[in-house]
């Protein structure tokens, strides 16, 4: 074998780097020829938002640089959106996605790493007060019932206490409204039903019915519960005009280069097999990877937005069926004749009807605006995304004159709600964890497919699905085994349940 002279070494050394310059640039391009090859990293990472953006942060900090990110949108985010809403001249940065950094730190211990990035980069917050800055309505207009929210919020409470010593005593997990039940709650009035909802559905955008006894303990006690290791009981609402947006997008600018994100660039088929993944995106560009990361919300799992060649595994496929939605619809009026708390809470014979208000107009939040803002949640996002804006806006007016039968209601002079139900890129809000999802289950939501394909998410955190911080540990946790992988030349990958089966078996 001859041996090759320095000269040689140097061409062949300039040639590889005129080959990775060719890559580089090439991710910038706009509409390739369909089906060319325009980016060959090590790692793609599928989405932009809170999870991909630290899942990069993680593989630069263990020195991986040659990846990239896909985002379908203009810009980094992910469910972190904003709307300029508004008449000109009083025009208001909201939220369309979340709002909150929910539970912050309690003296020296654990700090949200979400807090911990808003105050690096200076994102505007306030203090968001849930329970003790509350108006209360019905169908008659003022109703002082907050004798029974606050009860509501001690039931609560037991409830979550009661299923922590379910999980002690290894009793199998029931709907949480099975958990109401058997601790005495079990709501009638009106009343009653707008306090629950206000204490469950409003934090997890389903029912009691339609979720987890155990998991949705889980998500308040480690997050708010500093006895159980969260982070203490505070919400800071983010006021900022450059958008909540801004603490992600200004993390990623102090790494992320040009070269290592696509923007506008929509996913329609992932080719995988133990060798690597194949991604085509909307317009026919082919990506090829040795990995990909897939942060994908569920619901886009679920409603086979993307193409999986070959389809995800059965047990994959059992884990991604959850998915909820959760539907802020804000109004803004010449001025304001609402309540002056920061929260207001209308109890409807239909429970989950337009239920859950607050008041943005406050001198701590946006003064002058003139804007409020409902909640809907769950079965009621989907109903009311069927429908048009005119008729939605119609229906909250009406919710309004009950609250105020006294009070001449005017039109809005805004009015605006997401679609995120129906939006192919998220086909919803946020995760939940229903009854009868098991631990296994979770194990397979993360699990690796094929040694090549990841999973990461806020749905994937076990501790925190739903939340932002959720989505970050799980982008640093799942980025931190890919980096150990390619470091190591390759790994099995995180190991799934071949079969979730029960404790016990059915007698019948």
């Amino acid at each position: 074998m001859s041996v090759l002279s320095p000269l040689l070494w140097c061409l062949l050394t300039l040639l590889l780097v005129n080959i990775q310059s060719a890559y580089a640039r090439s991710v910038k391009r706009s509409l390739p020829e369909d089906g060319e090859v325009v980016a060959h990293p090590t790692v793609l990472i599928l989405g932009g938002g809170v999870a991909g953006v630290i899942a990069a942060r993680t593989l630069y900090e263990q020195g991986i640089t040659n990846f990239v990110i896909v985002e379908a949108r203009g810009e980094l985010g992910g469910r972190l959106q904003t709307e300029t809403i508004g008449v000109p001249g009083n025009q208001w940065v909201v939220e369309r996605g979340p709002n909150w950094v929910q539970g912050t730190q309690t003296g020296d211990g654990p700090e949200n790493p979400i807090w911990a990035l808003v105050q690096k980069h200076g994102v505007k917050t306030v203090y968001n007060d849930w329970y003790g800055s509350m108006t209360t309505y019905d169908e008659t207009g003022f109703s002082n019932y907050t004798d029974i929210f606050n009860e509501s919020g001690d039931v609560y409470d037991e409830l979550t206490v009661v299923a922590g010593a379910r999980v002690e005593q290894q009793l199998v997990d029931l709907t949480a409204r099975s958990g109401y039940s058997l601790i005495g709650s079990k709501p009638m009035t009106p009343a009653d039903k707008a306090c629950e909802y206000y204490q469950f559905d409003w934090e997890y955008a389903q029912t009691p019915l339609e979720s987890s006894w155990i998991a949705s303990s889980w998500g308040n006690n480690f997050t708010y519960d500093p006895d159980q290791g969260g982070f203490g009981d505070a919400n800071e609402m983010s006021i900022d005009q450059r958008g909540f947006k801004y603490f992600i997008q200004a993390e990623a600018a102090e790494f992320l280069q040009p070269e290592q994100l696509m923007l506008n660039a929509t996913v329609t088929n992932i080719t995988y097999s133990s060798e690597g993944v194949n991604v085509t995106l909307k317009d026919g560009t082919l990506l090829v990877a040795a990995y990909a990361l897939c942060t994908f919300s569920l619901g886009v799992l679920q409603n086979d937005d993307v193409v999986f060649e070959p389809s995800l595994p059965d047990w994959k496929q059992e884990a991604i069926q959850s998915m909820a939605t959760y539907t802020k619809i804000f109004l803004q009026f010449p001025d304001d004749f609402w309540f002056d708390t920061q929260m207001g809470l209308y109890a409807d014979t239909t429970r989950g009807r337009y239920p859950v208000w607050q008041n943005m107009n406050l001198t701590d939040f946006f003064p002058g605006s003139g804007v409020v803002f409902v909640t809907v949640t769950g079965e009621y996002s989907v109903r009311i995304e069927a429908l048009s804006d005119e008729d939605v806006q119609a229906e909250v007016l009406e919710v309004l004159r009950a609250m105020y039968p006294d009070t001449t209601i005017p039109e809005p002079t805004a009015f605006y709600f997401p679609r995120w139900h129906t939006n192919p890129l998220f086909r919803g809000s946020y995760s939940n964890w229903p009854p009868s999802f098991f631990s296994g289950h979770h194990e397979n939501l993360r699990a690796t497919v094929e040694q090549r394909l990841w999973f990461a998410g806020e749905a994937t955190s076990i501790k925190y699905f739903g939340f932002l911080h959720g989505a970050y540990y799980e982008g640093l946790d799942v980025a931190t085994d890919l980096a150990l992988c390619i470091q190591a030349g390759g790994c099995a990958g995180l190991a799934h349940v071949p079969e979730i089966k029960n404790a016990y078996p059915y007698v019948v």
